[in-house]
């Protein structure tokens, strides 16, 4: 499983898309999951505002409110963003700690 701060992230999904089904199974095999990370999973179709900004693009896997990525993307794009899944603040309250602490020689 993923250490450090996560960012609040967001995947967007519509219920019968195997794309979405795909990268909650990526998202999980990552170790990423509503239950253990700040993030949750969001039915487009439940808001209509949503559905209008994302329903043709799904999935959407956002991170405070930023899309990284959208649409058909392949493992290796998740692998890359979830590293932006692990580094970004929380609600913009980073651990100080790991801000000071120097660089890895």
């Amino acid at each position: 499983m993923p250490s450090g701060e996560t960012g609040r992230w967001v995947l967007y999904t519509r219920r019968g898309c195997h794309l979405c089904e795909q990268t909650e199974d990526w998202l999980a095999a990552l170790g990423f999951s509503p239950t253990s990370h700040a993030g949750h999973f969001v039915d487009v179709d439940g808001d209509a505002s949503l559905q209008r900004l994302h329903g043709h693009r799904v999935p959407v896997l956002a991170v405070d409110g930023v899309v990284l990525l959208e649409g058909r993307f392949t493992e290796a794009d998740l692998v890359r963003a979830a590293g932006r899944l692990v580094t970004a603040p929380a609600s913009g309250r980073g651990d100080p700690a790991r801000r000071s602490a120097p660089p890895p020689s």
